[in-house]
């Protein structure tokens, strides 16, 4: 049996008195107006889809103005918060780093300069930035040869003890380890575009006359491709990296163009095959070769700063980055106890989140991968309400996907969810999703411009996504009026709101770009 440290347990745990609403099914309304009585019965009929029959449902709303619980439903049972959790990961960072905060990424002299000659090592330094591309590795080297630089007689120290050396969460899927949506976590990593996917490289095939061509993006030396693809009538073509390895192993048909995501093994080595590719094109050769450690007393040759955190929430949150969570996390311990650990992140987060009124909260990661992370319908309400008074609110806000924005940085995930209703463009919320797992939580406004906070955890249904049900429900809120209440005819009349589909959010099912 896998033994689970104590230090995390104390870190990521917060336990206090059990949540004080008992559960009631079906809800009953406590408001007796005819709309919060309407409301009630229209989102218990929501509720009664087969496809919940035996699964789990914690659903509350509240007004943003009053904190009123307008509904509830086991709002105080244990859930499987899937992204959600990115909820209390997100709000903790913008607390505890700051809006204004930035990732370095540094190149040092260990050694002395002598002319074009630097008689030492040169170190490449990180702090986590997820941000990385191959063109800032570049422009990082290329201030280097400015410096004056051109041979290097030591080696390439790579220096990512900012961070901690574990890679992976622990309770990550084993078969989620080659996938781009778990890769590992370094203070020293790269992503292949501007979705910022740290850690990952974009494989993609084409059919070149009767061959399979292969091509990387970023272009990088890390991966050994072995391509076994054929040109064939049509695309159905797997690419996939090897487990423990940097093999990525090409097989099927190619007829069309097609590319994948593909987390690397080492991304800190990763991070430094691009660094030492960009010092060669700008003439500034290393004799020695790439080791790591974490020289002292090394002297700052050239610096990048990544976009401050206020910026970096809008792919996080849109897309429902998971390494961007891992990384915040990492740096949030780092910076409250020193260590950039899962434990000391953790319990940054839980503190942010128990001072701030949440009873009931236990992540084992910050992205919500974990299917051992437990959180409430409720403990999600009162976060969203209690952060509505932070002085970042307005950029966290901003951040979260808005239903029925076609937009990718601004829709994100809800992009193709609630179009034509009254929830699009109303609906701020953090989807969530793994298998058996759909989760919807956030802020909507009412038929009479009433503010609400919801959140919907949807656990352990068996087949078809019900997603729409989150759907019917958030629109059915953006309808809700105290004073004039809608009809079962009205709530049928809109059918089915448009859905993601299928087990993962959205942006992790690439390239679709769903």
């Amino acid at each position: 049996m896998r033994r689970t440290p104590a230090s995390l347990v104390a870190g990521a745990l917060v336990v206090a008195l059990a949540w004080a609403s008992s559960p009631v099914s079906p809800a009953i309304a406590a408001d007796p107006s005819p709309g919060v009585a309407d409301l009630t019965q229209d989102l218990n009929q929501i509720l009664s889809d087969s496809r919940l029959t035996i699964a789990r449902a914690g659903v509350v709303v509240k007004s943003a103005a009053t904190g009123e619980e307008i509904y509830s439903v086991d709002s105080g049972k244990l859930m499987t918060p899937a992204s959600n959790a990115k909820l209390f990961t997100s709000a903790a960072a913008a607390e505890v780093l700051g809006l204004d905060y930035r990732f370095t990424t540094s190149a040092l002299a260990a050694g002395r300069t002598a002319g074009s000659f630097l008689r030492g090592d040169l170190v490449l330094r990180g702090t986590g930035d997820p941000t990385m591309l191959a063109t800032d590795y570049d422009a990082l080297a290329a201030a280097v040869a400015a410096k004056g630089v051109k041979v290097v007689t030591g080696r390439l120290v790579t220096d990512d003890s900012w961070f901690d050396s574990v890679r992976l969460g622990q309770d990550w899927a084993w078969d989620d380890e080659t996938a781009y949506y778990a890769a590992q976590i370094s203070a020293l990593t790269a992503s292949p575009d501007r979705d910022y996917d740290a850690g990952t490289v974009i494989v993609s095939v084409a059919a070149d006359g009767d061959k399979v061509k292969v091509t990387t993006t970023p272009e990088t030396d890390h991966l050994k491709i072995v391509n076994n693809a054929t040109v064939g009538a049509s695309t159905d073509v797997l690419i996939e990296r090897q487990h423990g390895t940097n093999t990525v192993l090409i097989t099927g048909t190619v007829a069309s163009p097609y590319s994948e995501w593909v987390a690397v093994d080492d991304p800190t080595r990763y991070a430094a095959s691009l660094f030492r590719k960009a010092l060669t094109a700008h003439g500034v050769k290393v004799l020695g070769p790439t080791v790591s450690g974490a020289p002292e007393g090394a002297s700052e040759l050239a610096k990048h700063e990544s976009m401050p955190l206020s910026e970096l929430l809008v792919p996080f949150m849109k897309l429902s980055n998971n390494m961007h969570a891992e990384i915040l996390t990492k740096a949030m311990g780092r910076k409250v106890a020193g260590q950039g650990t899962w434990a000391a992140g953790l319990k940054a987060t839980s503190d942010f989140a128990k001072a701030n009124g949440v009873q009931i909260l236990n992540l084992r990661d910050g992205s919500g991968l974990s299917r051992r992370d437990g959180v409430t319908a409720g403990s999600i309400a009162q976060l969203l309400l209690s952060v509505r008074s932070k002085p970042w609110f307005t950029t966290w806000y901003n951040a979260l996907p808005v239903a029925g924005d076609a937009d990718r940085f601004t829709g994100g995930t809800l992009r193709n969810r609630m179009r034509g209703t009254p929830a699009a463009g109303n609906v701020h919320a953090k989807t969530g999703s793994l298998t058996s797992v759909t989760s919807l939580s956030g802020y909507v406004t009412s038929a009479e411009g009433e503010p609400l906070v919801f959140s919907i955890m949807l656990n352990q249904y068996l087949s078809g996504s019900p997603k729409d049900i989150e759907d019917k429900i958030a629109v059915r809120l953006a309808k809700f009026s105290r004073t004039a209440p809608d009809t079962a005819a009205q709530l049928r009349s809109d059918g089915p709101a448009a859905t993601e589909g299928g087990d993962l959010e959205c942006s992790w099912r690439k390239p679709v770009h769903c």
